[in-house]
C-alpha cells in the first residue's frame, strides 16, 4: 500500500495542493470559533523570503522542492498573558520531486534550520530561544516534529509543528501558543486530519 501510494503521488500537481490543506470544518472542536487568518501558494521565492535569514530560492530548488499551499486559522489576538491559549492552527502541503526529498527536507532544512537559530534574531522582532525535538506518532509514514520557543516584542511564544510524508508530498501541521507550552497532541491531531486529507486527494476521493 505504501509504494503505491507512493506512486500515485507522482500524478499530482501544483494545482491539487490547495485542496489538500484543511479547511475550518476539518479542525477539531476547539478550533470552531476561529476564522481564517491567512492562505495562499508558497512558492520557493516566497519560502525564502519568509524562512529563516539565509534562506534561497536556489538552496529550495536544489533540495527538490516544486510549490506549496498554506491555509492557517486564529483566535482574536489573546493578551500575553493568556498563557497557553493557542492563537493559531494551520497546514501546508509541498510538492516535491520525489519521496527521498521529501525526507532530507524534514530533516535537513526543518529540524536543521530551526536548530541552527537557536540564540538568534530570526526577524520580525523575534529571537529563537529554543528548540526540542519530538516523537509524533500516529503517521502512516516518515515523520518529524519539534516544538520551538521565540521571544517577541509582545513576550514569549512557543510553536509545535509537525513534518509527515505522503509519497513526494510534505505535509505541515502547527500549532501557535501564548507562553512556553508543548501542544503535541493537538498538533498531532491537525496532521492526521492533513495525511488523511492529502490521502484521499491522492486516491481520487
Amino acid at each position: 500500500m505504501a509504494k503505491t501510494l507512493a506512486r500515485a503521488t507522482f500524478d499530482i500537481t501544483e494545482d491539487h495542493l490547495r485542496d489538500m490543506v484543511l479547511d475550518g470544518y476539518d479542525l477539531p472542536g476547539e478550533f470552531e470559533t476561529y476564522r481564517m487568518l491567512r492562505e495562499g501558494p508558497l512558492d520557493n521565492p516566497t519560502m525564502a523570503e519568509q524562512g529563516f535569514p539565509g534562506s534561497t530560492e536556489e538552496r529550495f530548488l536544489r533540495a527538490g522542492r516544486i510549490n506549496g499551499y498554506l491555509r492557517e486559522f486564529g483566535a482574536n489576538l489573546p493578551k500575553m498573558s493568556d498563557e497557553g491559549t493557542i492563537f493559531v492552527a494551520g497546514s501546508v502541503a509541498h510538492l516535491f520531486d520525489e519521496p527521498d526529498s521529501v525526507s532530507a527536507w524534514a530533516r535537513e532544512v526543518f529540524v536543521a534550520d530551526f536548530e541552527r537559530h537557536v540564540g538568534k534574531d530570526v526577524g520580525r522582532g523575534q529571537q529563537l530561544l529554543s528548540v526540542e525535538r519530538l516523537d509524533p506518532v500516529g503517521f502512516f509514514d516518515d515523520a518529524v516534529a519539534l516544538k520551538a520557543v521565540h521571544s517577541s516584542q509582545r513576550g514569549l511564544v512557543s510553536s509545535t509543528v509537525i513534518d509527515f510524508r505522503v509519497g513526494r508530498i510534505l505535509g505541515v501541521a502547527f500549532v501557535g501558543v501564548v507562553g512556553d507550552h508543548l501542544r503535541l497532541e493537538t498538533a498531532t491531531a491537525l496532521g492526521i486530519a492533513l495525511e488523511k486529507r492529502i490521502v484521499s486527494i491522492v486516491l481520487g476521493g
